[in-house]
């Protein structure tokens, strides 16, 4: 076999770089900040969006009723919250552009040097802005007995407010499970450790609550299953005390139908940049050269990446661009290289890396849109749906750059 000539393989290479200028490319496919701000106010207007506060001492699941009701993972969680007011907390889920779901967290029920009274007045001032739907939601451990600071202000709210629905949520059901439960029992648990602290809560809270329900919401690692226990029974509660629309929204958390919309408009700008690197790299990948076409091949799907990332909020360099396509590109890479080492058998070689290269980008670029929309949602990236994602998309294009399916 002819070894191909180092210097005719450079040449080509800047040829091929001069032919497709990146940043000209780009540039036709800039996002119009207006277009994204116009439908970002048509969406927020039909949003149904539920104003929740949560009233509870420290450490008492708050955090993981909000992971529970959103899906959204712990560390993302614990950095969402923001300071608000002086006794209050803000996470906005998924983002203030469209907010879903408001958490109110009060900061400082239970200790010794917060005055309750003035939490109180704080929270009463909040409640005087006629925005969303409002929710209270009390949180207390199965094994706090020590809640006369909560109820004072759940007493206080409630004759202020009674037509704000009130959740009573009992959690952390594990902490009095007797020694023989390994695990959470079918639910609603029926052991008399946990029945009678039940009870002895909604004894203390009564005429404070519209509904109470008993949940466990825990971390993977606790080793509980199902992770969050009692979360049907959680959304159940929900729907029979918010108006339908909310009830209904919380329910399904995001529907794509609230943001079909806005979801569009990122998608079709995105696939304008993916078939572009496509097209690029099926040229690319054209020329008979095994493994030369690499260094620029990554290249390129690197720099598909940088723009999607910029095109949903995120600023990577090309080093976390790399990182990113790690993470969900799974055994595609596997199959590159052997996919190269085809270019060997003469005559038809070429043309099979061509298509699998162009359709491997656009698999590529549309899983990278589900990582960065998730991230852009809150969520933590789900790598094996996204992986499902990249295998569809992948089998898809195939037969689009084959050919054999018309768009």
């Amino acid at each position: 076999m002819v070894e191909p000539d180092q210097s005719t393989s450079e040449s080509w290479f800047e040829g091929l770089k001069k032919l497709f200028d990146l940043s000209k490319i780009t540039n036709l496919f800039e996002v119009s900040e207006s277009q994204i701000a116009e439908i970002l106010q048509a969406v927020r207007l039909k949003l149904p969006t539920t104003e929740a506060f949560l009233l509870g001492k420290p450490q008492a699941g708050k955090s993981s009723l909000v992971r529970g009701m959103t899906g959204v993972s712990a560390e993302i969680v614990g950095s969402g919250f923001r300071p608000h007011t002086k006794y209050t907390e803000r996470y906005i889920y998924p983002n203030s552009d469209l907010p879903l779901l408001i958490f109110n967290d009060t900061v400082g029920l239970g200790d010794v040097n917060y005055q309750t009274e003035a939490i109180i007045q704080e929270l009463l001032k909040s409640l005087q802005q006629d925005t969303y739907s409002r929710l209270f939601i009390l949180t207390v451990k199965i094994n706090d007995f020590a809640t006369d600071s909560l109820k004072q202000v759940a007493q206080a709210l409630r004759k202020q407010y009674p037509g704000i629905p009130c959740l009573l949520a009992v959690t952390s059901l594990h902490e009095v499970y007797p020694s023989t439960l390994l695990d959470h029992p079918p639910y609603p648990p029926d052991q008399a450790e946990i029945t009678r602290a039940y009870n002895s809560i909604l004894g203390a809270f009564s005429g404070l609550y519209d509904s109470a329900v008993m949940v466990d919401f825990t971390l993977e690692e606790d080793g509980y299953n199902p992770v969050f226990y009692g979360l049907e029974a959680l959304r159940d509660a929900l729907a029979q005390r918010l108006p339908q629309a909310e009830a209904n929204a919380i329910y399904q958390l995001l529907n794509e139908t609230n943001q079909r919309d806005l979801s569009t408009l990122y998608r079709d700008v995105a696939r304008r940049y993916i078939l572009t690197f496509s097209i690029i790299v099926a040229a690319l990948e054209a020329v008979p050269l095994p493994f030369a076409s690499m260094p620029v091949l990554s290249a390129l799907q690197l720099s598909m990446v940088t723009l999607l990332g910029k095109l949903y909020g995120q600023t990577l360099t090309i080093s976390q661009a790399g990182g990113v396509v790690s993470t969900i590109a799974g055994g595609f890479v596997a199959q590159a290289v052997g996919r190269q080492l085809i270019k060997f058998i003469p005559g038809f070689g070429s043309a099979i890396s061509a298509s699998w290269a162009a359709a491997y980008t656009w698999a590529l670029g549309e899983g990278a849109c589900v990582y960065f929309g998730d991230l852009m949602g809150g969520k933590t990236p789900d790598t094996k749906r996204i992986q499902l994602v990249m295998k569809e998309a992948f089998s898809s294009a195939q037969k689009r750059f084959k050919g054999e399916e018309k768009e």
